[in-house]
């Protein structure tokens, strides 16, 4: 299928005030299109693009801007804020580090919830999401057989991503990327405990490739149970890594590195 492209920041069709800036841009954070950092347009080239003056432009990205969804550098520009990791408060970040109860709720939470945003893709996937979840599927295929360690990582969150965005629910979609901050800062267990062996990745990438051949076969019922099988062997290996005494390890160099002394 060839791609057609298309503008983010439609034209303001309707009476072109701020709040009609606002609500496109607000909808394109919340349907995760627009990401935290992510930088926009420059002034004269956005309210070319959405076609408003650039006054009703100022006063609708000052808007966006007291609402905490835009931040404003001066000299470098407007970016999306970082709304996300605001999902989960610091003070129950902290918590959660200290205790390892919470990293078996966790996964006992993304298991449920992988499952459910990975059969609502099989059944809402669009030809779009297929093209990007093939191209994640084939970047991770790459970095396996080339042994590259960080990009198979990346490729792994970023397939769980796309997936989160196929399955076209919002609450899900910010739910599901608010989790995996909180795992990419190693706040319940480090992912390279996970990744520990050739036989672990192997693993992985054989139950990565039944989700993503489920989804884009439209099974619903056979990617959910990929998608739980997959959390319920990171269970396991997260138990089998605490057996052998690496977890205590792990989770002394986290405290430290959060700077919380031991507690005796």
């Amino acid at each position: 299928m060839t791609e057609t492209p298309f503008d983010l920041f439609a034209r303001i069709s309707h009476s072109r005030t701020a709040d009609e800036v606002v609500r496109q841009i607000e909808l394109l954070l919340l349907e995760g299109v627009l990401r935290d950092g992510d930088r926009l347009p420059g002034e004269r080239e956005l309210s070319r693009r959405l076609d408003v003056s650039r006054p009703i432009l100022r006063d609708a990205l000052k808007e966006l801007e007291n609402r905490g969804l835009l931040i404003s550098q001066h000299g470098d520009g407007t970016y999306v804020a970082d709304i996300i990791g605001q999902v989960f408060s610091r003070p129950v970040v902290d918590l959660i580090a200290r205790h390892q109860r919470a990293t078996e709720d966790y996964v006992e939470y993304r298991r449920e919830l992988e499952g459910i945003t990975a059969e609502l893709a099989a059944r809402r996937a669009t030809e779009y999401d297929r093209q990007m979840l093939t191209r994640i599927m084939q970047a991770m295929r790459a970095a396996h057989q080339s042994g590259s360690f960080d990009a198979e990582l990346e490729a792994d969150v970023e397939l769980h991503n796309a997936i989160g965005e196929a399955a076209h629910n919002i609450v899900l979609l910010h739910t599901l990327r608010a989790c995996y901050r909180l795992l990419a800062q190693g706040i319940f267990f480090h992912r390279h405990l996970v990744f520990s062996s050739e036989e672990a990745r192997g693993h992985l990438l054989a139950q990565h490739e039944a989700i993503y051949a489920a989804v884009m076969a439209g099974d619903g019922n056979a990617a959910r149970k990929a998608a739980q099988a997959h959390m319920d062997y990171i269970a396991v290996a997260i138990r089998d890594a605490e057996r052998s005494g690496e977890w205590q390890r792990i989770s002394q160099l986290r405290m430290q590195k959060r700077g919380s002394p031991p507690q005796a």
